[in-house]
């Protein structure tokens, strides 16, 4: 049924309906003026009436239906012509899908990180606290500490509080599951009784902690366990609560497992186990314990609101608690100036709801802007099959004249064609939605590494599903609705007649197709202009000279706290190991180091120099390392002496410093001599080193920092060692070969010593991960769009060559040589790549701001990599064009006359 008889035929049955309606009113009338109000005469009216109704829904019940049997047709029609069309329909299908699919995994990492609720009972009454800026801290930003506060300020917060119904404080762990030997490690919580509640936590099975466990020295209370390590580890038995599990070698009963969707409060990370918070003294016992110091930083506090308490209520009443809890928990170690500064913190609170998380904060920006990348992507796939729509439009355009000469609406042809857009769609989502999957899969699988597993919640929800329906309807229109408006503007008359081809709706459909082919180069130079700015800073990044040989070089994580050494006993043990891999075979130098450079981790202090004038801002960057460091890391010892076995306990304390540090303290002199002194806190010990080396600079924390001063003090004057160290090696065998002989070298040193092997060159790119990320997938989605715009162009000119077959045949007819017939071609080419070169210029430039901070050793408008964009995507495109070019110079002028 054509779109016209259906609407003819759905004006009858209003018609009909209305008449019915009228009639059936008259009779009710015609009752009640007769006097007849006995219950017969009122249920024959009201009959009638009903009667009305019923006919009024069938006649709409029919007209649906004939528009679902339409629309059927229309689908069925569309079906059969993909089927015709395999090519196309496999080119549509898959750009559709890929455009739909990098935006949808895209939107749904987004969504896990940054939007997606916790999963917990009324998430949008949490609260988390934090330490607000104020004039004398942190230059109008959050204090960057997280975890955010110490055990004593949180026993503050807790006891002075009153916006809260229920608060808790928890802090981050890794548990070694081994006592000795290659360690194996549980990701854990230390929680305050409080956790579970504040949240509406129930257990699956047992009990989780409460406040009842939240007492000073509740070593015997118990552990709960997540639902991922109670399938992994005990099969899922529920057997399995009053079990022993060793956590860093203490025992703690199984009381309870969580259910199967929480993770946790932070985004990005989940938990094996969870012990209460007042056992933490027990198990890292009293000298490294966190709760026992006042300056160490390892809690996060997040509370529920009490009923009719808002945001800003909460964020006053935390903010007048402030003085009093700083003031009462500033640490003994600190000094005077420092006591000062801490006093001057706030507390302020922001919204919980959907957790906290340091992936959100390392990773939101690059999610956004590879959104931002994922949409043009989407947006160069809309114009590429928008202009296939329309070459295939042209070919039809005898077929729709036919039609709308003999009665079909254009109403009618557009839903027709409308209808073949719409199944393109939905089999490029549905096979967009897989590809998405294996992105997002991909993509957390790039991010994790062993020393940091990210978990992520990638269940669909409302959210995802809106985001797809909307690409989905938006794709739709983008490239269906204006080829179907453009195919139904055909006037039947001029398309019927042979000479059709020159007619102006073709000229114009031509600059529809050239106006989209612009646009796609535009875009697509901004995706390989960006693609190229991350590709090139990560190489900056790898080839960077970090003052380190970064090849062959071996790590060695030793752990002794569950040992609980005394220090003059852990100082022999460290010794005794450094000879044992030393006379390791295979291993060519060996040296121990406090800090692993590129670890993130890092430690400084405050000095003075006596003889230098100004004396503020004096914090340099500390390292404490053994004899043979600096070879066995690569770096350059330019002036001076390396730490030798002279350097005692006993002896005068010395240390090394790197170039950056005579630079910024002592105007670029000579340190070889001076003294550097520590500014420690009342009843610390004094520190007075004497500098007898200088090294070349070398990166500390990470490779995007510059060089920061550096002072290396002697492992072999260290009173009171760490608990735990690192071996650095470096050797030429492959380290599979080497850790088996390294692990029997540690347990001939002390059989009780738990390690830890990783290659310092993967943990440089662990280190790398966000410009990794980046560059690898802004690479991918450049090389997509920079195809899909060479196809457009190629199939624009082609298109172009097809409908000027005569005018070219007619050329070389008078004598046009092949070379200029291909000019003529290569021309047209070449005035739409350079449009598209220019504007894409333009808003390049433009979008290149957005990545400044994402780039290392370039800025977002550097020229030579606008040249490299540009010549690529010219050099490719042109390439394309040459290839119809071609054809048309072996156009055969008497075969393209007959055409004609």
């Amino acid at each position: 049924m054509s779109w016209r008889r259906f609407w003819q035929r759905k004006r009858r049955d209003d018609d009909l309906a209305r008449e019915i309606e009228s009639y059936l009113a008259h009779e009710a009338d015609l009752l009640v003026s007769r006097g007849l109000h006995d219950d017969e005469a009122a249920w024959a009216a009201h009959r009638k009436l009903g009667n009305r109704t019923m006919v009024k829904e069938k006649v709409w019940e029919m007209n649906s239906l004939q528009l679902l049997e339409s629309i059927w047709q229309d689908l069925r029609y569309a079906a059969r012509l993909l089927r015709t069309n395999p090519g196309f329909f496999a080119v549509a299908t898959i750009s559709l899908a890929l455009g739909i699919g990098a935006n949808t995994a895209i939107f749904q990492l987004l969504d896990a990180v940054r939007l997606r609720m916790l999963p917990v009972e009324n998430p949008q009454q949490l609260v988390e606290l934090k330490i607000a800026p104020n004039d004398h801290c942190c230059n109008g930003n959050f204090v960057d500490r997280r975890p955010n506060f110490t055990s004593a300020q949180w026993e503050q917060i807790r006891s002075r509080q009153q916006a809260f119904s229920s608060i808790f404080a928890w802090g981050d762990e890794q548990f070694k599951l081994t006592q000795s030997g290659p360690a194996r490690f549980a990701e854990g919580l230390w929680v305050t009784g409080d956790y579970f509640k504040t949240l509406g936590v129930k257990p699956l099975i047992g009990r989780l902690i409460d406040s009842s466990d939240d007492v000073p020295g509740c070593g015997s209370s118990g552990a709960v366990i997540g639902y991922s390590f109670w399938q992994q580890h005990y099969g899922g038995d529920s057997g399995v609560l009053g079990k022993t599990i060793l956590l860093d070698g203490h025992p703690f009963n199984i009381t309870g497992v969580t259910p199967p969707n929480f993770f946790g409060v932070e985004v990005g990370r989940s938990f094996d186990v969870v012990l209460p918070a007042c056992a933490e003294p027990l198990v890292a016992g009293k000298e490294a314990s966190n709760s026992l110091h006042r300056h160490y930083w390892w809690l996060a506090i997040i509370g529920r609101l009490k009923p009719g308490w808002t945001l800003s209520r909460a964020i006053a009443q935390v903010q007048t608690i402030s003085p009093g809890v700083f003031e009462n928990t500033v640490p003994e170690a600190y000094r005077p100036e420092q006591a000062k500064y801490y006093a001057k913190y706030r507390l302020t609170a922001l919204s919980a709801g959907s957790g906290v998380s340091s992936l959100r904060n390392n990773y939101e920006q690059p999610l956004l802007l590879l959104l931002g990348i994922a949409g043009l992507v989407l947006l160069i796939a809309c114009a590429n099959l928008a202009n296939l729509t329309l070459a295939r439009a042209s070919v039809r355009e005898r077929e729709m004249a036919v039609r709308l000469a003999i009665g079909a609406g254009r109403n009618r042809l557009m839903r027709q064609l409308l209808s073949e857009s719409l199944l393109l769609t939905v089999c490029g989502t549905a096979l967009g939605i897989l590809i998405a999957n294996a992105i997002c899969r991909y993509m957390v699988k790039f991010l994790t590494t062993q020393r940091n597993p990210i978990y992520l919640a990638l269940s669909p929800d409302w959210r995802l599903l809106g985001f797809t329906a909307a690409v989905a309807v938006l794709t739709c229109v983008l490239f269906g609705l204006t080829p179907a408006i453009r195919a139904t503007r055909t006037a039947p008359a001029g398309a019927m007649k042979a000479a059709g081809r020159g007619l102006t709706a073709d000229r114009e459909r031509f600059s529809l197709r050239r106006a989209l082919v612009v646009a796609q180069v535009a875009m697509s130079l901004v995706l390989l202009a960006g693609a190229l700015l991350f590709v090139r800073s990560l190489h900056n990044l790898l080839t960077l000279h970090a003052g380190l040989q970064q090849n062959g070089l071996l790590i060695m994580g030793v752990d002794l706290s569950e040992l609980h050494y005394p220090p003059e006993r852990r100082a022999v043990v460290y010794r005794d190991l450094l000879d044992q891999v030393r006379a390791t075979p295979g291993v060519d130098l060996a040296a121990t180091a406090n800090i692993v450079p590129i670890s993130g981790s890092g430690w400084n202090e405050m000095i003075q120099i006596p003889g230098v004038k100004s004396q503020r801002d004096m914090i340099p960057w500390f390292n404490r390392v053994s004899t043979e460091y600096f070879r066995t890391v690569g770096t350059s010892l330019l002036a001076g002496r390396d730490f030798d076995r002279h350097d005692t306990v006993s002896s005068p304390e010395v240390a090394i410093v790197n170039q950056e540090f005579s630079r910024k303290f002592l105007d670029g002199a000579n340190p070889i001599g001076r003294q550097i002194l520590l500014v420690v806190g009342p009843g610390e010990p004094q520190h007075q080193y004497q500098i007898v080396g200088l090294v070349k600079d070398s990166k500390y924390q990470d490779l995007h920092e510059d060089f920061k001063p550096l002072v290396y003090v002697a492992q072999s004057q260290d009173k009171d060692p760490y608990q735990g160290i690192n071996v650095l090696m470096r050797s030429a065998v492959g380290a599979g070969p080497l850790t088996a002989a390294l692990t029997r070298a540690a347990a001939k040193a002390d059989p009780g010593l738990s390690i830890a092997f990783q290659s310092f060159g993967a943990q440089v790119r662990d280190s790398l991960l966000r410009d990794r990320l980046m560059a690898t997938l802004s690479a991918f989605f450049g090389f997509l769009a920079a195809s899909l715009a060479t196809v457009g162009l190629y199939g624009v000119i082609s298109y172009m060559v097809a409908r000027r077959r005569g005018e070219i045949g007619i050329r070389m007819a008078l004598g046009a040589t092949r070379g200029g017939v291909m000019r003529l071609i290569l021309k047209e080419a070449a005035a739409l790549l350079i449009g598209g070169l220019v504007l894409g210029t333009v808003l390049a430039i433009a979008a290149s701001r957005a990545a400044t901070t994402l780039l290392y050793g370039l800025k977002p408008t550097d020229p030579s990599t606008m040249v490299m964009a540009v010549g690529l995507l010219a050099f490719v495109a042109m390439f394309a064009s040459v290839l119809p070019a071609h054809r048309a110079s072996r156009t055969e002028p008497m075969a393209a006359l007959r055409e004609e």
